[in-house]
C-alpha cells in the first residue's frame, strides 16, 4: 500500500474529518487535505494528484453520491480509489453505490480497524 498518495478526506462533520485523518496518519498517510462538501472536493479532484478519496455521503452543495457520480463519469479520474464513509445503510443506497463503482463502502459507526481494511481493499482492487 502506498501512503505517499494524497487523500482527500470529504465530510462536513469536522470531528468526523479528523477521526478519519487520525487512523489514516496512524496507518502511515501523511499528504492527506480535507473537505466539507462535494463540490470543493470535486474541484479539487479535477486538479489533479489525488490517491485515495473517503467521503461522506449526505453534505451540502454536492452529496457523496453526486461526487461519486461526477469522478466515475470523467475519463482521468474514474479509476480512482473511492471509500464511501455513510450512516446511509438502506439497500438502494448501497445498490446505488455499487452501481457507481464505488470502490469500498463504510458504514458509520465504524471502527479504526474496518477503516484501515477498506482503505486497503480500495487500494488494491
Amino acid at each position: 500500500m502506498d501512503t505517499s498518495l494524497k487523500v482527500l478526506v470529504v465530510d462536513d462533520s469536522s470531528t468526523m474529518r479528523r477521526i478519519v485523518k487520525g487512523v489514516l496518519t496512524n496507518l502511515g498517510f501523511h499528504d492527506i487535505e480535507e473537505m466539507d462538501n462535494g463540490w470543493d472536493a470535486w474541484e479539487r479532484i479535477l486538479m489533479g494528484g489525488v490517491g485515495l478519496a473517503i467521503c461522506d455521503w449526505n453534505m451540502p452543495r454536492m452529496t457523496g453520491i453526486e461526487l461519486l457520480n461526477a469522478v466515475r463519469s470523467h475519463p482521468d479520474h474514474k479509476w480512482l480509489p473511492f471509500v464511501m464513509l455513510t450512516a446511509e445503510g438502506q439497500k438502494e443506497n448501497i445498490l446505488e453505490a455499487v452501481r457507481l463503482q464505488v470502490s469500498q463502502y463504510l458504514m458509520k459507526p465504524f471502527t479504526a480497524e474496518l477503516l484501515v481494511r477498506k482503505v486497503k481493499r480500495a487500494l488494491s482492487n
